[in-house]
């Protein structure tokens, strides 16, 4: 159940390489099953945005998507509907933060293991990887941060909550439908009381994002051998992971979580019978697709 309230966070915590990405668009969808088998197109888009492929990059990259996928869909997906099932016991049962903390960590340890798995073959890329598409990564950077100014860093604090608010409600009408005027304004005391600093946020992003291109770059000057290119993104995956542990910046953090974790809850308390059973029917629907998408072979 946290995931889908702390998509702000988790993406801006995790965005890793494309790995995260996927996951951000499985969950914004209503129809996995759909979403999932044409997933492979939309994640080699993505990568290609920031990388723009040539001929040779492009075979291999999508034999190593179609290869993921295959690896996710046989081994990942019956997981992931035994954590869709524990929601929506949790969700007709007594929610707790306690509930809520155990599965942030069960969808953390799922997201890490799904990118430590791709490694071998993010090696390849990054092997493979120009001076000039480093540049084209490092524009493709700087526009999203760009685009992270002006959604969330515009105008005074109120303006700031506001829009933080907006992207909040967006999943929890997806999940549970519309609220009325009486519960948002519940809902947006909620929010508001969370801790908002996003100058902390976009200074993670850009710190995530230098902490990459230099990877990169030492990986394309030094022509570090496969092995050695392993070691080296997997320091930057554990690093990017434990990156909201750090000393200075963990207290912020902690209390951000801490904060989501008690609007949720306040959404649970007062949502309708109604409201529930659509989130158990969403929950029901995604646990019905994934069962699918198990047995099917990767078209």
């Amino acid at each position: 159940m946290k995931n889908f309230n702390t998509t702000t966070s988790a993406a801006s915590r995790l965005r890793l390489l494309f790995l995260i990405a996927l996951m951000a668009m499985l969950a914004a969808c209503s129809s996995i099953r759909f979403t999932y088998n044409h997933g492979d197109t939309v994640l080699y888009w993505w990568l290609n945005n920031y990388l723009d492929f040539d001929s040779d990059q492009s075979g291999f990259v999508k034999r190593d998507i179609d290869n993921l996928f295959q690896w996710h869909r046989k081994t990942q997906l019956k997981d992931y509907v035994q954590l869709l099932q524990t929601g929506q016991r949790q969700l007709a049962g007594n929610l707790t933060a306690a509930d809520l903390h155990a599965n942030y960590d069960q969808v953390r340890a799922r997201t890490e293991l799904l990118a430590f798995k791709a490694l071998p073959e993010l090696a390849d890329l990054a092997r493979t990887v120009k001076p000039e598409q480093i540049t084209q990564m490092e524009k493709k950077f700087a526009k999203n941060n760009d685009d992270f100014r002006k959604k969330f860093m515009k105008g005074d604090l109120e303006e700031q909550q506001k829009a933080r608010f907006k992207k909040s409600m967006e999943q929890f009408d997806l999940w549970f439908g519309r609220f009325s005027s009486e519960q948002e304004a519940q809902l947006r005391k909620a929010s508001d009381a969370r801790a908002l600093n996003n100058e902390i946020w976009l200074d993670e992003r850009v710190r995530r994002q230098k902490r990459i291109v230099a990877v990169l770059r030492k990986v394309q000057q030094e022509k570090l051998a496969k092995d050695a290119t392993i070691t080296q993104l997997h320091g930057l995956v554990r690093e990017l992971f434990d990156r909201m542990d750090a000393p200075e910046r963990k207290a912020f953090f902690d209390a951000y979580e801490e904060q989501t974790i008690q609007m949720i809850l306040t959404a649970v308390k007062i949502a309708t019978p109604v409201q529930k059973a659509n989130a158990q029917k969403r929950m029901a629907g995604w646990i019905d697709d994934f069962n699918v998408l198990a047995t099917q072979p990767q078209t």
